[in-house]
């Protein structure tokens, strides 16, 4: 079984990319939502979280209140990178436990959606990176409509990241997500195929 990861800077498609491959019957997993969970209630994860950064991140329910907690690590390059020394082994030990348990199957690849693919050195672990990508000022306005935060934010949350155009330098296959759903669906299918063929 190939392992593959699916990577990109915010708002550039993943989850959309991640889910036509679904479709095609490929294996996924989101480490965004392996991160979540890391972080839920009552895990020690959450105790870290709030160990570090105090009872101010949580809501009203003792959740922890995402955006609170973006607000401070997106500001802060320390605090964000100790959030992550909470978060990225626990997701690291699960993605790996979820490759080991796929056994080989058709389509003979699996794909892990991992945003800081290359923020954390973890292409190294793969056989192949997708990287999905669009152009600035798309990938700006997306992230302003879809998080309803400020222009300065979404800066902010970007230029936390790799830049994209390097991301998609380094990746052995880039899926541009500018124009409509079904032109990335179409070069998602041919991605597969490629990577089935391999």
């Amino acid at each position: 079984m190939r392992r593959v990861a699916l990577t990109g800077g915010i708002a550039t498609g993943k989850s959309h990319v991640r889910a036509q491959f679904e479709h095609l019957g490929v294996p996924t997993i989101d480490a965004d939502t392996l991160a979540r969970d890391v972080v839920a209630a009552g895990t020690p994860g959450l105790e870290a979280v709030i160990s570090r950064f105090g009872q101010d991140v949580l809501d009203d329910t003792g959740a922890l209140d995402r955006r609170k907690l973006g607000a401070i690590v997106f500001s802060d390059p320390v605090a964000r990178r100790d959030l992550e020394e909470i978060i990225h082994p626990a997701v690291r030990q699960a993605i790996d436990s979820w490759f080991d348990s796929l056994g080989d199957r058709p389509p003979g690849f699996a794909i892990a959606d991992i945003p800081l693919l290359y923020e954390t050195g973890r292409h190294r672990d793969f056989d192949a990176v997708v990287v999905t990508a669009c152009e600035p000022v798309t990938q700006l306005s997306r992230v302003i409509a879809r998080d309803g935060i400020s222009e300065a934010e979404a800066r902010a949350r970007i230029a936390a990241q790799l830049p994209i155009g390097e991301k998609a330098r380094r990746a052995d296959y880039v899926i541009t997500t500018d124009g409509s759903s079904e032109e990335t669906n179409r070069q998602v299918r041919d991605v597969a195929k490629q990577l089935g063929g391999a």
